[in-house]
């Protein structure tokens, strides 16, 4: 996708992040585009879930705004906001008793009518989002008897199917093998790329995010960096991420060395 043709989707200035009185990250400012897939990184409890949540309008900022196609995100009622941004956190499912089917037609809740009618369009979307993520052979099972994985891109294709321009995703690989980790990274690189939207996700596999983000935001305990991988490779954003006697990062190979 050229430059010319992007925009920008999503956008924090000055936000700070926490809970109550509590601040857990500050001074966060990033623009996302349509069309790119950015992966936001940092060690356990640096606020990686915390920002998610934010930028979902879960819960509120402590100071600093967000703003979804230059409006205000607390300038949206519930239903506009169902329409822009769509949520997959790591909290369990409501019912694993549901079809794959029935669970990714969940996500058009947004535009039913009160009785939950699907009509043409919502079932043209459901089925997009069922192509896309490669669950045509899943879509009768019940969710309890689906694998991690599988349960994974499930989730993701209902996000899809609410068909938001931008998507949030709380550690999309967690309890995934590689290959499934791979997987569901290289599906999201796709999805990005097909349909111009929007992707953010929280991931403690940098390395991967590395080779498959557009953009990354990386949160440590001095404050926030954000570009490119190969912007923030030069800029130093992964030399002090971790303790430098336990684990140091190899800019040629771009990858974490444990120390010996």
């Amino acid at each position: 996708m050229s430059a010319k043709s992007q925009h920008i989707t999503l956008s924090t200035q000055d936000l700070s992040i926490g809970y109550k009185n509590i601040t857990v990250a500050s001074n966060l400012s990033f623009n996302t585009l349509s069309g790119e897939l950015m992966g936001i990184v940092g060690v356990n409890g640096i606020g990686k879930s915390t920002l998610l949540r934010t930028l979902g309008n879960i819960q509120p900022a402590i100071s600093g705004t967000v703003a979804i196609e230059n409006k205000a995100l607390d300038t949206f009622n519930t239903i506009e906001l169902a329409a822009e941004i769509s949520v997959v956190l790591t909290e369990p499912i409501a019912s694993k008793n549901l079809t794959v089917q029935e669970l990714i037609a969940l996500g058009r809740h947004p535009y039913t009518n009160w009785i939950g009618t699907l009509t043409p369009l919502d079932k043209s979307k459901i089925s997009h989002a069922i192509q896309m993520l490669e669950l045509e052979d899943l879509i009768g099972k019940k969710c309890y008897e689906l694998s991690d994985g599988q349960l994974q891109r499930v989730l993701i294709a209902r996000a899809l199917a609410q068909d938001t321009s931008i998507i949030l995703l709380d550690e999309p690989t967690t309890h995934l093998d590689l290959y499934h980790k791979v997987q569901i990274l290289k599906l999201l690189k796709n999805i990005t790329a097909d349909t111009k939207k929007t992707i953010l996700f929280t991931s403690h596999e940098i390395e991967l995010v590395l080779q498959l983000c557009d953009k990354m935001l990386v949160l440590n305990a001095n404050g926030s960096i954000y570009g490119t991988p190969s912007e923030l490779i030069d800029n130093g954003a992964f030399d002090n991420l971790f303790p430098s006697d336990t684990v140091t990062f190899d800019q040629h190979t771009k990858t974490f060395r444990i120390k010996k």
